[in-house]
Order: structure tokens, then sequence, then C-alpha cells
């Protein structure tokens, strides 16, 4: 077993750096490093975000409630509570939740996301 955390904080989203995007979404920075992302996410019904790609992160969607969907250029693929999808970088994507309730779900990005994405839409 691991000896205790670096600097002995644990982190939720009481606690980490909030955001929000599109119309009404939420998230939170649970880890906020150059090398690794860790997000909490929070997307109301309905919701999509804009069509994009990274040129280095790679990304692992991971859904914790509801069930959303990765669309991709020619495909769309539905994810449920305990399911997950990595994205390779270069690849053209984006969350939607077509559901009738929000769904909640992490984002793992090797290195960081932010400041490496191209909006394609």
């Amino acid at each position: 077993m691991n000896g205790p955390a670096k600097n002995g904080k644990t982190v939720s989203i009481v606690n980490a750096e909030h955001y929000e995007w599109g119309d009404n979404a939420d998230g939170w920075h649970l880890l906020k490093r150059d090398d690794l992302s860790i997000l909490q996410e929070r997307v109301p019904a309905g919701q999509t975000e804009v069509m994009h790609y990274h040129n280095v992160s790679r990304q692992f969607f991971y859904i914790l409630d509801g069930e959303g969907q990765i669309r991709l250029e020619n495909e769309l693929i539905t994810l449920l509570k305990g399911e997950g999808l990595e994205i390779d970088p270069l690849v053209k994507h984006r969350f939607e939740n077509n559901s009738s309730r929000e769904v909640v779900f992490l984002v793992i990005s090797i290195p960081k996301s932010h400041g490496d994405r191209v909006n394609v839409e």
C-alpha cells in the first residue's frame, strides 16, 4: 500500500476549482497539472459541446452517472454509467447529452488539454 498523498489534501467538487461552459454546464479541476488533467463535468439534458480535436492530448471519458454520447466524425458512441472511451490526439470529437437528464463524467487528459484544443465548427 502506498503512503499518504503528497500534500495530504483530498479533492472533490466542494473544494476544486470550478468553471462553467455552454448553457449551464459545470466542470471542476480535480487535478490540474501540465502532464495530467482530471476534470469532473456535469452536463444538463440536451447540451452538446463544439466539435474539436487536440493536437497532443489523449483523453479518456468515464461516465459516473447518467448517459452521454461521444460524437466522432462518422460515429456516435453512447456511454452508460460505468463505461469509458479513449480519444486519441487529432481525432475530432464532441461530448453530447442527448438524454432526458443530466450526465456526470470524468475527463482524464494526458497531457492537459487546456490550451491544446482546436475547434472545428
